[in-house]
């Protein structure tokens, strides 16, 4: 009987791409598989039929030259100089192989994976842990030492992680013999996974240990020093390698993962190296000049200079009174911005004084006033009333 052509088999158009076709080859072995069609003849040939036709047309080259000559490409003076695309005819292990590929190993064939099959279970590592860790800004700067206490799964001491009970023996698993996984076949298909009874482990602890029930592991508190390094930014990771839980088996121990949070500062914010911060200057220090100190974030002072005249919004750069960078190179700047404050709570006197300032102040003294109240008086004369007639202002 003649083949069928192999897209037609897979029910896909001949311009088909590889996503498309891998679809179309999982919708119909899973349909036709030997494990969901027990005993049926017709279903079996037909996933051969489905196995021998993607194994064609998901390897560039044969389907290249299957959509030149046909099955021809395959048969005796072909391709290979097979009986099919394998070069000798389909067999088991080569169905394997494209059934792997596309469903994962969950599913073996011909007595099990190549190579002997899976070895058991060993020891496992431990799983990974997080601790978060709020320092101020100032410890961010200096670095710090620091004492953390971390719940976790420590390897049990009387038993060594093993989980039985001192001097008594691990048994061999009666289930999988010490394979550490079962199989299960149907038709000339094998499923292979890991033995329920023992995990995977191949054995099973007959005498359980007094302190860890034979689970190999107890619940302590640990107690560890921390080293926070100078620069450290708020959501900062630092990584304490085999600080986590044991692992199962006598297994290797997982990584604690630290995790930063910066509190928020009463004067500073901080922008990676560089801080900022808000100082106020009285009418007179920013009409007349001054020197102002402001606080840095290493507890000491630092001079700044106003200018004469400066306004609320101005910003003075102090060079390399940042913060310190985590990998190194210059700190950052501090960045002051001034904000002018208007006089409170005055006195009959001080009003008479401002009175008079006021009177002797021409434009000269207030140029933004001046121009923004000029540009007003013009919008206004542009004005026009209701009935169309010019502004009498």
């Amino acid at each position: 009987m003649s083949k069928r052509d192999f897209y037609e088999v897979l029910g896909v158009e001949r311009g088909v791409d590889e996503k498309a076709l891998k679809s179309a080859y999982r919708k119909l072995a899973m349909q036709y598989h030997p494990d969901r069609n027990p005993g049926d003849e017709e279903a079996e040939a037909k996933f051969k039929e489905v196995g021998e036709a993607y194994a064609v047309l998901s390897d560039a080259d044969k389907r290249a030259a299957y959509d030149r000559m046909g099955h021809a490409a395959f048969e005796q003076g072909g391709m290979g100089g097979g009986q099919g695309p394998f070069g000798g005819g389909a067999g088991a292990a080569e169905f394997a192989d494209i059934f792997e590929q596309v469903f994962g190993e969950a599913f073996n064939m011909g007595g099990g994976r190549r190579g002997g099959g899976r070895a058991r279970s060993g020891p496992a590592r431990g799983a990974d842990l997080r601790y978060d860790m709020e320092i101020a800004l100032e410890d961010a700067f200096n670095g710090k030492e620091a004492t953390i206490t971390v719940p976790t799964a420590m390897h049990c001491e009387r038993c060594d992680g093993q989980g039985n009970e001192p001097g008594t023996e691990l048994e061999t698993c009666g289930t999988c013999h010490g394979a550490g996984r079962i199989r299960r076949s149907q038709g000339f298909f094998t499923m292979e996974q890991t033995c329920p009874q023992c995990g995977g482990r191949g054995q099973y602890v007959k005498t359980p240990c007094q302190d860890c029930d034979g689970v190999g592991r107890v619940r302590k508190n640990r107690t560890l020093n921390v080293t926070v390094p100078a620069g450290v930014e708020d959501g900062t990771r630092i990584r304490l390698a085999g600080e986590g839980e044991a692992g199962a088996r006598g297994g290797p121990r997982g990584d604690l993962y630290i995790f930063i949070s910066v509190k928020p500062h009463e004067i500073f914010e901080r922008d990676g190296p560089n801080l900022y911060c808000r100082a106020p200057a009285s009418m007179v220090q920013a009409a007349l000049g001054c020197s102002m100190q402001v606080p840095t974030i290493e507890g000491g002072k630092a001079e700044m200079k106003i200018p004469e005249g400066a306004q609320t919004g101005r910003r003075m750069r102090l060079r390399g009174k940042g913060m310190p960078r985590l990998r190194g190179g210059p700190r950052g700047d501090m960045v002051v911005e001034l904000f002018v404050e208007t006089p409170r709570n005055l006195c009959d006197r001080q009003k008479e004084l401002l009175k008079e300032f006021c009177d002797l102040s021409g434009e000269g003294c207030n140029p933004d006033s001046a121009g923004f109240f000029n540009k007003v008086k013009q919008f206004w004369d542009d004005v026009t009333t209701d009935d169309g007639r010019p502004n009498a202002n």
